[in-house]
């Protein structure tokens, strides 16, 4: 409970009290000046009254206040409601152009290394047909210097028939 709602009641209290011990004298007739008339009324009865009208339209003032920031507060609250799946759309949506951007940046490194792996296997057996035309060149090149030796060595052996 708020301190001046509180307070509101302790004096309405008081002032109840006040006037039930005090009733035969707020009830008695007094002659009353009005702008237009003159009257014989009760005063403290109608003091009464108009405190009791006073407090009742306080009560609908708080009433009304209270709803209405009420409802700003619930139309607030959709407003951040909007706000944050708005946020959190744009959100999903910069993280799938994020996994686009990498799916695309992946697919461009995968497509690079297959093509360095080709041209690399490509080289390796460019490489290896080369060694092997060297290998069989030295081979050539042996097998000619063997037979060479060869015929050196039968015509410098005399024959034995």
């Amino acid at each position: 409970m708020r301190a001046r709602t509180l307070i509101l009641l302790v004096i309405l209290g008081g002032v109840g009290i006040f006037a039930a011990l005090n009733w035969t004298v707020f009830t008695m007739p007094t002659p009353l000046h009005l702008v237009v008339a003159r009257v014989e009324a009760p005063l403290g009865a109608i003091m009464l009254a108009v405190m009791a009208a006073v407090t009742l339209l306080y009560i609908l003032f708080l009433t009304w206040l209270e709803t209405s920031m009420l409802l700003e507060a619930r139309r607030y609250a959709r407003e951040l409601q909007a706000q944050r799946a708005l946020a959190d759309n744009a959100e999903a949506s910069r993280l799938a152009e994020l996994r686009g951007i990498l799916d695309h940046e992946l697919g461009e490194l995968r497509t690079g290394a297959e093509a360095a792996s080709q041209r690399a296997l490509a080289r390796m057996d460019q490489l290896e047909a080369e060694l092997r035309a060297e290998i069989e060149r030295a081979g050539n090149t042996l097998a000619a210097y063997i037979g060479e030796l060869e015929d050196r060595l039968g015509r410098s052996r005399p024959d034995p028939s």
